[in-house]
């Protein structure tokens, strides 16, 4: 596969809306700046174990019509190169009998080291750029630059729950979703807030480093009464996976089989939050003569192979093309953005924390976004405490007394 210059393209992490977005611009950019381009599949995975029999190489005309379609034509992988020198020095040996001058990697956090690695280990022999993907929109990027395929997963996300709610009206029933979004809330926030859901839950409310299981069903079960108060007998409520991660240690201590990925974290699709919410809060109203049809679901894998929306098809075209001018002008080792119209790259070690770990983009709660999207969900809140009528008229649709509700709900929650 001899070139002067070869640029290899792949993929690491979850899908994202948009990946084949950036694979056909970067891909076609660097042919016509005279680059032979190689698709790698299925991330790092392969090239650990030196088998370059599946490498292809890019044309023109293989990737000009694929920006529209949702996946990824080299597939994806999480397999961690940075893990052991042997492995990443089996990369670098693939790279190199593939004539690898210049590689763009996309993908997450986890994969960004990776490329940095890569940079590192050959010393800027092989130049690298990483164009950033996640629909949890968690890479530290200047406040409003999504990560692409965000905004498509909020789209799909919020159709879906468009959907539960008119079920829940039509059914009179509830629904708890969990949403993706390992470390911030940005996605189920994003979700909540467009669809107009009851209520939305996000771990960067909570102050403390870890959050007991009570207190969450607490907050939904508060909403509920609320509802109740109201008339309303139907709901849904939104979740953000990443509270699984703030559990109490010891409530933690019992998913501790669930499967790992490649990088140690808990797969925490695999961790059913939504159901043990749903059993949980059931139950309290059961204990109280009330019956509650609650349903449980999980979103997310419906979200990241969507078709990208228009915004992150053009965001992703211009993502890809300038990640190969970044290349092409003598970048190396940094990730790529788009700032006002403008590629602004961004250096690997910004990106990190004092303990060389990505920095992570949480959502701002004094923020007036957060603020108007608090401000539409249903919450008891102190001032629901205020009249005696409406306590009373509270406790009735919870079944309690009204110094029962008191001293369950008065008490900030979050």
């Amino acid at each position: 596969m001899g070139s002067s210059r070869t640029l290899a393209i792949l993929v690491g992490g979850g899908p994202a809306p948009g990946i084949n977005s950036v694979i056909s611009a970067a891909a076609i950019e660097a042919i016509n700046s005279g680059f032979k381009v190689v698709g790698v599949p299925e991330g790092f995975r392969h090239l650990m174990r030196r088998d370059i029999a599946r490498v292809r190489e890019l044309t023109i005309d293989n990737v000009s019509r694929i920006h529209l379609s949702g996946g990824s034509v080299l597939g994806t992988g999480r397999d961690n190169p940075a893990k052991s020198e042997e492995a990443m020095a089996a990369v670098i040996s693939s790279l190199d009998e593939l004539g690898v001058t210049h590689l763009t990697t996309i993908g997450g956090d986890d994969t960004a080291l990776s490329s940095s690695h890569v940079a590192q280990v050959t010393q800027g022999r092989i130049r690298t750029v990483h164009v950033p993907k996640t629909i949890d929109n968690d890479l530290p990027l200047p406040e409003h630059i999504p990560t692409f395929g965000f905004q498509t997963a909020r789209h799909v996300g919020a159709e879906l729950v468009r959907n539960l709610i008119e079920d829940g009206r039509s059914t009179r029933r509830w629904y708890i979703v969990v949403a993706m979004g390992r470390q911030a809330g940005h996605l189920a926030l994003g979700i909540g807030k467009a669809a107009g859901a009851t209520l939305t839950i996000i771990a960067e409310e909570f102050a403390s480093s870890t959050i007991p299981f009570a207190t969450m069903c607490d907050i939904v079960e508060g909403a509920i009464i609320k509802r109740r108060a109201q008339g309303q007998h139907h709901g849904v409520v939104v979740i953000a996976e990443g509270l699984i991660e703030k559990l109490d240690p010891t409530e933690l201590a019992e998913l501790q089989d669930v499967e790992r990925d490649e990088h140690g974290h808990i797969r925490l699709a695999e961790v059913d939050l939504a159901r043990k919410i749903k059993v949980e809060v059931q139950g309290r109203f059961s204990e109280r003569g009330i019956r509650l049809t609650v349903t449980n679901k999980n979103i997310g894998y419906e979200l990241r192979c969507a078709d990208p929306i228009a915004f992150d098809a053009a965001y992703c075209r211009d993502l890809g093309y300038s990640a190969v001018r970044f290349l092409v002008e003598g970048g190396t080792g940094a990730m790529v953005s788009v700032q006002h119209g403008r590629m602004v790259p961004i250096r690997f070690e910004d990106m990190r924390t004092a303990a060389g770990r990505t920095r992570i983009r949480h959502v701002d709660i004094g923020s007036d976004g957060y603020r108007v999207a608090r401000e539409y969900m249903l919450r008891l809140e102190p001032e629901d405490f205020r009249d005696p009528a409406w306590v009373e008229k509270l406790a009735e649709a919870a079944n309690l007394t009204s110094d029962q509700l008191r001293t369950r709900f008065e008490r900030p929650i979050a």
